[in-house]
C-alpha cells in the first residue's frame, strides 16, 4: 500500500551513483511526502552530477509509481554548491536597536502592578486627568488588553476612525487623549490573543495612533510580568514606572516581582503608591486600615524610592470612575483627589511630565 514505509523500501533499492549505497542511506533523497495517493520527494545533488542522476530520478519515479495505491509521483532534482559566490564579502551584522522615543511624545510613564484589583487603572485615569488640569498635554494608553477599563473611566464611547486605513485617530475627554483596545471590541467580548498578537497591537497603539504633541503619555499596563510589559520596555524609551499596590503582604509579594522585572528591563522606578490605604467611615468618622497599613511605605524605603501617595479606600473614588469622570475631574478640590494631584505635582517637578 502507498505509505511512507513502502515508499522508503522501494527507494532503498536505488543506487546512488556518486556516494555508493542507496539514495536513502546516502542522504540524497530528502523531503519525502506521502499522502492521498501522491508521493513527492527531492533528490539533492551537486550541480556537476546532474547528468548522472537523471536516470536515477527516472528509475525512482517508475518504481514508486508501481506501488499499489500510488496515483502520481513527483521527483525533483535539486542542486547545491558549497562554493562561495565570487567577491562575497562578509557584511557587518546590523546592530539591534534599543528602545526609541515615540515621535511627538516627550515622556512616557508606565503605571504597573504585580497583581490585578489593586486600583492601577483608577490611578492611571486620575493621574492623567490631574496632569491635564495643570495644562499638560496628556495621553493615556490603555495597554491592559485583557481588561481594558479606561473607556468607562474616562467616559469615552464609540469607535476610533482611520482617515487612511493606517493611522488611528484617538478619542479625547477631560483634556486627555486616549486609546484603548476596549474601543475596538464590544463590552462583553473577550480578547483571546496569544503573545505575538498582543505585541503587535501594542506596537500599533504606540506608533500608528495620531497622539500629536504630548508632554506625557501614561501607559496603563496589565497586571503581572508578561509580553506587554516586555514589548513596551524594548520598543519605547520609558522615563519611569510607578508601582501601585495595596498594603497587604499578598499584593506586595507580586509588586516586588513587578519591580524586579522593571529593574531587569532597565526601567527606573519613580515611586510607589499605596492604594486602599485607609477607610474612614462616612457615618462615624472612624478610620480603619482594612488591608493593613504601611507595607508599601516600608517597601519603598527598602528600595530607596519615594512613596508617592497613600490613596484612601473611598466610595466617591469608585463612583466617579464608574461614572466616566474620575475624582480629579468630578471633585478636583476634594480630599479624595488630593493624593492624585500631589503625584502629578511631583512628576512635573521632576521634569517627567
Amino acid at each position: 500500500m502507498a505509505n511512507r514505509e513502502a515508499v522508503l523500501e522501494v527507494l532503498k533499492t536505488i543506487t546512488d551513483p556518486v556516494a555508493g549505497g542507496d539514495i536513502v542511506a546516502s542522504g540524497a533523497m530528502r523531503a519525502l511526502n506521502v499522502g492521498d495517493g501522491t508521493v513527492r520527494f527531492v533528490i539533492e545533488i551537486a550541480p556537476e552530477h546532474a547528468k548522472l542522476f537523471e536516470p536515477v530520478r527516472d528509475e525512482a519515479e517508475t518504481r514508486v509509481k508501481a506501488i499499489d495505491g500510488v496515483n502520481s509521483v513527483s521527483v525533483v532534482l535539486t542542486g547545491h554548491s558549497n562554493a562561495a559566490p565570487p567577491d562575497l564579502k562578509p557584511s557587518k551584522p546590523a546592530e539591534p536597536k534599543g528602545p526609541q522615543r515615540i515621535p511627538g511624545i516627550a515622556h512616557i510613564i508606565a503605571v504597573a502592578s504585580g497583581k490585578g484589583g489593586v486600583g492601577k487603572s483608577t490611578v492611571s485615569a486620575n493621574l492623567a486627568c490631574a496632569l491635564a488640569a495643570q495644562g499638560r498635554k496628556v495621553g493615556l494608553l490603555d495597554a491592559d488588553v485583557y481588561g481594558p477599563s479606561q473607556p468607562r473611566m474616562l467616559g469615552v464611547s464609540g469607535r476610533p476612525s482611520s482617515p487612511d486605513g493606517k493611522t488611528i485617530l484617538p478619542m479625547r475627554n477631560h483634556g486627555v487623549t486616549m486609546m484603548s483596545l476596549g474601543l475596538m471590541t464590544n463590552d462583553d467580548q473577550a480578547v483571546v490573543w496569544r503573545g505575538p498578537m498582543l505585541m503587535g497591537a501594542l506596537q500599533q497603539m504606540l506608533t500608528q495612533v495620531q497622539w500629536g504633541a504630548l508632554d506625557v503619555l501614561i501607559v496603563d499596563l496589565p497586571p503581572g510580568t508578561g509580553d506587554v510589559q516586555m514589548t513596551l520596555a524594548q520598543k519605547a524609551l520609558i522615563d519611569g514606572a510607578i508601582i501601585v499596590s495595596t498594603p497587604q503582604d499578598v499584593a506586595l509579594i507580586d509588586a516586588r516581582k513587578g519591580i524586579d522585572m522593571f529593574n531587569q528591563l532597565n526601567v527606573p522606578i519613580l515611586g510607589m503608591i499605596e492604594n486602599m490605604s485607609t477607610h474612614v467611615c462616612s457615618k462615624c468618622g472612624h478610620e480603619e486600615h482594612l488591608f493593613g497599613h504601611g507595607g508599601v511605605a516600608a517597601e519603598a524605603a527598602k528600595l530607596g524610592v519615594p512613596l508617592l501617595a497613600e490613596v484612601p479606600l473611598h466610595l466617591d473614588i469608585r463612583l466617579a470612575a464608574d461614572g466616566g469622570a474620575p475624582i480629579t475631574v468630578s471633585a478636583p478640590d476634594g480630599p479624595q483627589a488630593r493624593a492624585f494631584h500631589d503625584i502629578a505635582n511631583a512628576l512635573v517637578a521632576w521634569g517627567k511630565a
